[in-house]
């Protein structure tokens, strides 16, 4: 028994067997990882941007510009919709390249009449050669004669006329034609009659020519509604041609068509323009209310009022909102401290800061505040509590800074004291460096007076502490070593 080899699947772009350790898979085709590319703008493609469309590589864009929807439907312009062909892609340029390398003509030796190539008359040879109807073809002449598609053994299509054409060009050029099985099966086509004098002619039908009894016929058009053509809505008889959108005359079936007062029928859209809520209701203006079809003057008049005086109507002495006296009423209150206050009047007495629930200070002289305000007119003063930078000095007199130096003013000195002032350091305010003991408000680089922790704290061989920058700046490596200007070396 003869030895056969194994087929091995060949890859739709080169025409070249694909094994398993190179393969990558779209559309049920095997192709090259070389060849795994965009058709159109020759991007590198993996299984998530791919689109496979008739054994061409597409990534999305590309498949989008050229096989998508185009022009300016859905509502006139949609952002999804584009005139995009992706023409600035297909340059003359690119043709003679594949895989970023140019490929030069060959020049083909020309065989004997009848010998060679059908299409190029060329000498083939065993290394390139395609067989169709017992005749030897180059590979890059094995195209359809039609769309120019490269084929193959499986889709390669022999014609009449000699020539050879994909399965798609073979139908519609040698396939049976016409308008049977139904007016329009899926199995005929007629692309030469699309334009011809075959095609069948469709006469624009005057569905108004049969009159009917008053009441009786089609609402727009008043001619008699028979049963192959009727639409009903409310009881009523439409022509399939005449049940459209009277603004828009969008075509409409039973899920969008909308009934209108006038007895017309309309569209959603256009109904919701014409019928639907407008103005500024539903909360003082929500996002799903429109005014398209109200004029200005319209609009302004159905703006809500609201009084600008919230004392308009006056409360008993003590009942109340403290700030203006105004009467509360449930849909304006707010709470503060037992007392209700209107919205309005619901802001801080000093910067008049709209205020809620999370930002509202109740202050000891009845008034509310927000929590700035509070700290600057209620909070400590001073510059105490270990240098705290939330801590301001707002007042006059007796609330200035006390400590100028931020040394002590008195206490013991001691050889075992703190290295900076000399003062006896004591347990609640010690800082510890090196085994040495400072004080919280000697704690600080001794060039910047930074405050410093255990995080940025560098003892210096002065037997003072720094920060980082400073220690650096003093004690690190100067110059321009280590590469010629490493960014760690400074000449500070």
């Amino acid at each position: 028994m003869p030895f056969v080899p194994v087929e091995t699947p060949k890859c739709p772009k080169c025409g070249k067997s694909v094994y398993a350790a190179e393969e990558r898979v779209a559309g049920g085709y095997k192709f090259h990882k070389t060849c795994f590319k965009c058709g159109m703008c020759n991007k590198a493609l993996d299984s998530t941007n791919c689109t496979e469309h008739e054994k061409e590589l597409y990534c999305k864009n590309c498949h989008a510009r050229k096989y998508g929807p185009k022009g300016y439907g859905f509502g006139g312009g949609a952002g999804c919709l584009s005139m995009d062909t992706g023409a600035h892609l297909n340059r003359d340029d690119l043709d003679g390249v594949r895989n970023g390398a140019r490929l030069e003509p060959k020049k083909i030796a020309k065989a004997p009449e009848g010998e060679g190539c059908p299409r190029c008359g060329g000498y083939v040879y065993a290394a390139e050669q395609m067989l169709a109807r017992g005749r030897s073809w180059h590979k890059e002449c094995f195209k359809c004669g039609n769309c120019a598609k490269g084929l193959d053994s499986i889709l390669c299509c022999e014609g009449p006329d000699k020539n050879i054409y994909c399965k798609v060009c073979y139908a519609k050029k040698f396939g049976p034609k016409g308008y049977g099985y139904g007016q329009g099966g899926g199995a005929l086509q007629s692309d030469c009659y699309a334009n011809g004098e075959m095609a069948p002619r469709t006469a624009a039908i005057d569905v108004s020519k049969i009159k009917a009894r008053p009441g009786e016929g089609c609402p727009r058009c008043g001619g008699v509604v028979f049963a192959a053509e009727q639409v009903l809505s409310k009881g009523r008889e439409w022509h399939r041609k005449c049940f459209k959108c009277r603004d828009c005359t969008k075509t409409l079936d039973s899920i969008i068509a909308c009934d209108g007062p006038d007895g017309e029928v309309y569209c959603r859209t256009c109904y919701g323009k014409k019928w639907g809520p407008h103005g500024y209701g539903f909360a003082c203006g929500s996002g799903f209310l429109q005014t398209d079809g109200l004029t200005e003057e319209q609009i302004a008049a159905s703006r809500p009022f609201a009084p600008p005086s919230t004392t308009s109507i006056l409360a008993p002495e003590g009942e109340g909102c403290p700030r203006c006296g105004g009467a509360v009423f449930a849909a304006e209150q707010q709470l503060s401290k037992g007392r209700m206050w209107h919205k309005k009047c619901y802001n801080c007495c000093q910067c008049h800061r709209p205020l809620d629930s999370m930002l509202a200070c109740d202050a000891p002289d009845k008034e509310i505040y927000c929590k700035a305000c509070y700290g600057k007119a209620y909070g400590p003063k001073g510059f105490g509590f270990g240098h705290t930078p939330t801590l301001v000095c707002t007042g006059e007199g007796e609330t200035r800074n006390l400590y100028t130096d931020g040394k002590p003013l008195a206490g013991p000195k001691s050889s075992s004291g703190c290295p900076r002032c000399g003062y006896a350091v004591y347990a609640a305010e010690q800082m510890i460096s090196k085994s040495r003991i400072w004080h919280k408000r000697c704690f600080h680089c001794a060039d910047c007076r930074k405050s410093l922790d255990s995080t940025n704290l560098n003892d210096g061989p002065d037997g003072d502490i720094y920060c980082k920058a400073c220690y650096g700046r003093n004690f690190g490596p100067k110059g321009v070593g280590y590469g010629l200007g490493a960014g760690t070396l400074t000449m500070a």
